[in-house]
């Protein structure tokens, strides 16, 4: 196997295995919502099958992790795995254990590829390489877009949320009952939202003070609208103001600064389809427009 085959097969390996972990997840949770929908015994039956196969890959994934991995763990990473939505005891071990798991994959797939081949040692050291540091990287890239868009969602919805909560408290409802009610109402547009302003809650059921528990909540989401939303609360009750129109307000700014940030996104668009109309739309342009002259060019040198 020489240089000219390895490149897209190392390629098309890439491609499939990214797609596949991207693609994967979603076909098993739908599988797993219309099992439900069918409302058969073998919906349950998946259900607690893939629940303990999953709990055994986790636990197997925890074990590599603390094997490999002794040191002190960052609170950043801890803090990346909150915002990302793994709350478990065990997530950075499992994290941990899931990275040394691909570095492996990539360290044996990049030998089987590349060893049998005939590059220079060089290369062939350079590949052995790139290949792990790849797969290594594909659980940061995992994390990160699902922390992306779980702080998206939040950001999105915050609004609406704090409305009903400015409604609820208008309407003479105490803070800890109109935060339950907004919790129920949220959940059936934003769950993400409603689960952290369910933890939230169950902070303070427990004993912790409400503004603390809230700052949990912002750091656990990474969303800083939440932190403004507490300095609000918290200014409210020191000089006695009313907190409907404190939410208010605040609401208010907060649609105020969504609306420039989907202005801002939408001058980048004009920036951003320039690449992808380089690279596709003006290459078959010109096909399309010189194609037919220049084969009737070659048509007519060739006679």
């Amino acid at each position: 196997m020489d240089a000219q085959n390895i490149i897209p097969l190392l390629v098309g390996v890439a491609v499939v295995a990214v797609g596949g972990a991207l693609v994967l997840p979603r076909l098993l949770v739908r599988a797993a919502v219309a099992e439900r929908l069918r409302g058969g015994d073998n919906a349950l039956g998946m259900q607690e099958t893939g629940g303990r196969g999953r709990q055994r890959y986790l636990n197997a994934m925890r074990k590599i992790g603390n094997a490999v991995f002794s040191g002190k763990v960052s609170l950043g990473l801890k803090e990346k795995l909150l915002q990302a939505g793994y709350h478990e005891a065990g997530a950075v071990a499992a994290y941990m254990g899931i990275k040394a798991l691909f570095f492996g994959i990539g360290l044996v797939g990049a030998l089987l590829l590349i060893m049998p081949t005939n590059l220079p040692s060089n290369i062939k050291a350079m590949w052995i390489m790139a290949g792990p540091a790849g797969m290594y990287m594909i659980p940061n890239m995992a994390v990160s877009a699902r922390r992306t868009r779980r702080c998206g969602e939040v950001r999105r919805h915050l609004p609406d949320a704090i409305d009903l909560l400015e409604i609820c408290g208008s309407a003479g409802m105490g803070l800890d009952m109109a935060w339950n009610a907004v919790t129920d109402e949220v959940r059936s547009v934003s769950p993400t939202l409603a689960d952290e302003m369910a933890l939230c809650n169950l902070e303070i059921h427990l004993g912790a003070p409400r503004l603390e528990a809230m700052r949990h909540m912002a750091q656990r989401t990474g969303v800083d609208e939440l932190s403004s939303l507490v300095a609000v609360l918290v200014q409210s009750e020191r000089f006695g103001s009313s907190i409907g129109d404190s939410l208010r307000v605040f609401a208010v700014a907060m649609r105020e600064t969504r609306s420039q940030h989907a202005q801002e996104n939408a001058e980048k668009m004009a920036i951003k389809l320039i690449f992808p109309m380089i690279l596709f739309i003006f290459p078959s342009a010109v096909m399309i427009m010189i194609g037919p002259a220049f084969m009737s060019l070659y048509r007519a040198l060739g006679t």
